[in-house]
């Protein structure tokens, strides 16, 4: 694929690119690869460290098994959020973690198979949840800002809903894969089409020349819309280089630019 990708910031709270039908079936597509992943582990795998320093494949399921749950409605919103609350006055730090580590705590006495159960029965419901709480609110600013790059900024809800809540386990799912061994499922229909989104929020937040070469399933060619001279090109594996923007990989020059997952 060739791409190219806007240069121009933005200082408006974040908004969903994607159009709500492809983020919904994007959401769809990934929970199911979620489920079909945990389905697979083997009993030794539930205790294998993750690339998530404080978790092991377990805890890193109940997470996301966790931040499923509380976007098939409102009041799992709510429910998560106080409960997030009365750890955050203890732990400080921010709220993201306290949130995940609700999730990750709720879920500690349940077994590979109850986790196995409950993945299969929550992505249709998320995915409806998620849309629903799109379509209510998608352009409202969330209440808290957000720390990306060591500055605070403002997501709308909307891409919270279409976006980050698909990056998200996408990224988990490449965690799970790493740790455990097991293969990674990518396609250029659904896994090129999450890292061509963030190749352009990439480019939008560097705002520089650039041009990129990804290779994989998921991989393409992007550049910005003028190329100075002496731009160098950036070529690696799709995968590699959405570790590097998540701070799971170390990157030089414009792959010290990060992407929220």
């Amino acid at each position: 694929m060739n791409h190219a990708a806007s240069l121009a910031p933005t200082r408006a709270p974040r908004r969903s690119q994607l159009p709500r039908h492809t983020a919904m079936q994007l959401a769809a597509t990934e929970y199911d690869r979620m489920s079909a992943m945990l389905a697979e582990l083997r009993p030794d795998d539930w205790s294998l460290r993750t690339d998530c320093a404080e978790w092991d494949v377990r805890q890193l399921a109940s997470h996301l098994l966790g931040m499923a749950s509380m976007v098939t409605s409102p009041m799992e919103v709510a429910r998560q959020q106080k409960a997030a609350k009365k750890v955050h006055a203890t732990r400080g730090g921010q709220m993201i973690d306290s949130l995940t580590q609700v999730q990750v705590d709720e879920r500690a006495d349940r077994g590979p198979a109850e986790l196995v159960a409950e993945a299969e029965r929550i992505g249709r419901r998320a995915v409806r949840g998620r849309r629903l709480l799109a379509i209510a609110g998608g352009r409202m600013k969330l209440p808290e800002p957000e720390q990306v790059d060591g500055r605070s900024e403002y997501w709308t809800v909307g891409y919270l809903m279409g976006t980050i809540l698909t990056r998200d386990p996408w990224m988990h799912r490449i965690d799970l894969a790493r740790a455990t061994g097991h293969a990674l499922e990518l396609t250029p229909e659904h896994d090129g089409v999450i890292v061509d989104d963030v190749v352009r929020e990439w480019a939008e937040r560097h705002g520089q020349a650039y041009h990129l070469e990804l290779t994989g399933p998921a991989g393409g060619q992007w550049a910005s819309d003028e190329l100075r001279s002496g731009t160098d090109t950036i070529a690696m594996d799709a995968v590699e280089f959405c570790r590097i923007l998540s701070g799971r990989a170390t990157g030089t020059g414009l792959l010290t630019t990060s992407v929220p997952f």
